[in-house]
């Protein structure tokens, strides 16, 4: 039985909510403005990882999700999801923050379709509950969380069902109380919370509270206090789960700075009094070791490279590899990998002067601790003014590109800097780029890499360029932060966009991904 480090996730998997069927593990984790969204993905082990599907195509066709008249859901979106299972159906609710919806999705196989509906009301970081006797709640809230029965259909508070508040912070508050989840064992009900008890101490904590009923006392502490060595980021937000032989697990998630929030397991006890314990010294282990049910299966990858060879289903519909995202709803119109085989082809619909306008950006996520993309881009369709090239996605992004003026070519390095690593929502990334470095390019195609660094928190992007072979170094070493303008680790990006005309197109070609340490 082979071990493995935590996290065990390296990449930005974060809010995750777990559930086992029969000898199969699902987790559901947010993926806020990204589209395709709500990524559901399955192991045997809890250790090893794949896609199933992305639960949702969109979550509303509207302005602000297609990056329209200047409006846009960055930071917003679909945030923690519930996931369940009962009866022969899976359930998925979330809320966005953007629309002030609760949605709720439903699918009898969780590789899809999924059905989209919505509970009356806003349940802030919630998470669904079936108990034994029929009943349905909901519990949520900041703080303060609250438990809502619901009716049996789930579409909304059943009336003069029980709701009460279960717990709530009474100290110096700055998030207090989030992140719920609830389970029953044994006939006890336990509730998971994520705790940031004030301002100035950014270390998460995670309590659990247990009550012998509903309407009973839920009397907790907390249970992990962990920063894994990491800077004085905790490990919390998250859930437990039973193994088909009957041991128990912790499955949280830890932030890494840029490189996001990232899913670390533990393996637990109960004590006498019945709370989950860390197994050994009651720290987060660095290693972990888990029996899978299923020894055997080859993992399909969560990151990778792509050769951009894909047919068309009998719908006329194209999908990508899985690890795939756009930056919001893409507009179909405006791309294609089968117009040219071989190449993902983006045309600019609209003027913009800035990468977080562009549309169809296609991004894939980073991994820790390092990484690198490289891809060739194809310029021949540009005009004067556009870009197109391979971009360190994140409010702070960097961006290396092939750019077009008076009909030459040229590469320039960008980035948006950001003055420091405070953790807040503003709208910085709004504002112009930095133009760090420009050269003339004799030629129309060029392969682009970026190269991330997130050891030990460095959170640094390098930009670069191949000539004859090598690797040549573009503009200057980019500092990236995790904000909540995004409120998303580093992504990989794809991009093109027009500041003239519009009309253009680019070619991405050979898209490649490297795990481990930097070259360049």
């Amino acid at each position: 039985m082979k071990k493995k480090e935590n996290p065990v996730l390296y990449s930005d998997f974060p809010d995750p909510d777990i559930i086992r069927v029969e000898d199969t593990y699902y987790m559901a984790s947010t993926t806020m403005h990204f589209m395709p969204g709500c990524d559901i993905l399955r192991s045997y082990d809890l250790m090893n990882w794949e896609f199933v599907t992305h639960a949702c195509e969109m979550l509303e066709d509207i302005s602000e999700h297609r990056l329209e008249g200047g409006k846009h859901i960055y930071g917003q979106g679909m945030w923690a999801p519930s996931l369940r299972y009962h009866e022969g159906i899976f359930y998925i609710c979330f809320t966005a923050n953007d629309t002030q919806k609760t949605y709720l999705l439903t699918a009898h196989d969780p590789a899809g379709p999924w059905k989209v509906d919505h509970i009356e009301g806003f349940y802030h970081d919630s998470s669904l509950f079936f108990d034994e006797d029929g009943k349905v709640y909901i519990v949520y809230g900041n703080t303060e969380l609250y438990l809502t029965q619901l009716r049996t259909d789930l579409k909304g508070p059943l009336k003069g069902g029980l709701h009460r508040r279960l717990v709530r912070d009474e100290g110096e508050l700055h998030l207090g109380y989030e992140g719920s989840h609830l389970y029953k064992k044994d006939g006890r009900y336990y509730l998971f919370t994520c705790h940031i008890p004030a301002w100035g101490n950014e270390r998460k904590t995670e309590d659990c509270f247990i009550a012998d009923s509903l309407e009973g006392e839920f009397q907790g502490k907390c249970i992990i206090d962990d920063d894994m060595g990491y800077h004085n980021l905790g490990v919390a937000q998250g859930g437990m789960v039973d193994t088909p032989e009957g041991d128990w697990y912790l499955f949280m998630f830890q932030d890494r700075g840029a490189v996001g929030r990232v899913p670390v397991v533990m393996p637990i006890h109960f004590d006498d009094a019945g709370y989950p314990v860390i197994d050994g010294e009651g720290k987060v282990p660095i290693h972990v070791s888990i029996p899978g049910s299923r020894p055997g299966h080859g993992y399909l990858p969560l990151y990778g490279g792509d050769d951009f060879l894909y047919q068309a289903d009998k719908e006329g519909k194209v999908h990508l590899k899985p690890f795939w995202q756009f930056n919001h709803n893409p507009i179909d119109s405006l791309w294609s990998v089968t117009e040219r085989q071989g190449a993902f082809r983006v045309y600019t619909g609209e003027l913009c002067d800035r990468l977080p306008f562009a549309h169809n950006v296609l991004t894939q996520r980073s991994y820790g601790p390092e990484c690198a993309a490289w891809v060739t881009v194809d310029g021949r369709g540009l005009k004067d003014g556009d870009y197109a090239g391979i971009c360190a996605w994140i409010g702070c992004y960097g961006a290396i590109a092939l750019t077009r003026d008076a009909g030459d070519y040229y590469l320039v390095m960008f980035a948006r800097p950001a003055a420091d690593e405070t953790v807040q929502a503003d709208q910085g990334f709004l504002e112009l780029p930095v133009e760090y470095e420009r050269i003339l390019l004799n030629a129309s195609s060029v392969t682009l890499k970026v190269s991330l660094n997130f050891r030990d928190k460095k959170d640094m992007a390098d930009f670069f360029y191949e000539d004859n072979g090598s690797w040549k170094a573009l503009g200057i070493r980019h500092r990236l932060y995790f904000k909540l303008d995004h409120f998303t680790g580093c992504r990989f990006g794809l991009f093109t966009y027009a500041t003239r005309q519009f009309g253009g197109c680019a070619d991405f070609m050979k898209f490649r991904y490297q795990v481990g340490e930097e070259n360049g």
